[in-house]
């Protein structure tokens, strides 16, 4: 259900404790750690209560899910694609569509398109040269042939419920862009981290133009009639 994986790396052989530094340099999370852990490991349901209860539309539009990725690791990469195959809707789920930025790690090659040719609605793009995450993600979109494309990184985990209430704002009106609310995984233990809807932060920009995490202010919980089920 999201647990921490705790390693206590001086109890590691001299060879773990390689492999243990090894994958942190290469990827600035503990890959030994990720490794340890199942494909389809389970979570828990991080919905409020009250947002079980909202009805969402019934007839949703369905969602083609592009997801970016330069030398990821096998376990987070798979981990993220199994996480959508296994809590989105079928009938909504269009297809997922990996985009491969330039990769040139080994187990991104031939054993990707191993593991891909057998995932069903999954199939991947190789751009023959580094774009960078918004050119990748466009090539994803011009691939794409759902209703709505949706955008996750590629060492993400999607949670019970997460793709029908960003459908639903989509289909109550075309021109909204939707964020979800989004939780943390640990980069040490890879503990999945609930954050409660009433620490929901924005991003946004400061004037100098560097993305930052802002607190939502009060005359907006006040529209919302400090209801943290509703979008902001």
């Amino acid at each position: 259900m999201g647990k921490p994986v705790i390693i206590y790396k001086d109890k590691l052989s001299p060879e773990e404790r390689k492999k243990y530094d090894h994958g942190f340099i290469r990827n600035s999370f503990n890959q030994y750690a990720s490794d340890m852990i199942s494909l389809h490991r389970s979570l828990p349901d991080v919905r409020d209560p009250e947002c079980k209860q909202i009805d969402n539309l019934k007839d949703l539009p369905d969602a083609s899910i592009v997801i970016t990725f330069h030398n990821e690791a096998w376990s987070t990469l798979l981990r993220t694609v199994y996480s959508v195959l296994d809590r989105s809707p079928t009938h909504l789920l269009k297809e997922i569509i990996l985009v491969d930025d330039f990769s040139d790690f080994d187990h991104l090659k031939q054993p990707l398109d191993k593991c891909v040719a057998s995932l069903p609605k999954v199939s991947l793009i190789r751009l023959k040269e580094r774009f960078g995450l918004i050119q990748a993600r466009t090539a994803g979109f011009d691939a794409s042939t759902g209703q709505v494309a949706i955008f996750l990184d590629s060492h993400s985990e999607a949670t019970e419920g997460w793709l029908e209430p960003l459908l639903d704002r989509i289909a109550r009106n075309n021109s909204t862009v939707v964020v979800p609310d989004v939780n943390i995984i640990s980069d040490d233990t890879l503990e999945f981290i609930i954050q409660g809807c009433n620490e929901t932060e924005a991003g946004g920009f400061s004037w100098d133009l560097i993305f930052r995490w802002h607190v939502i202010p009060e005359t907006e919980r006040k529209r919302r009639n400090y209801n943290d089920c509703h979008p902001f």
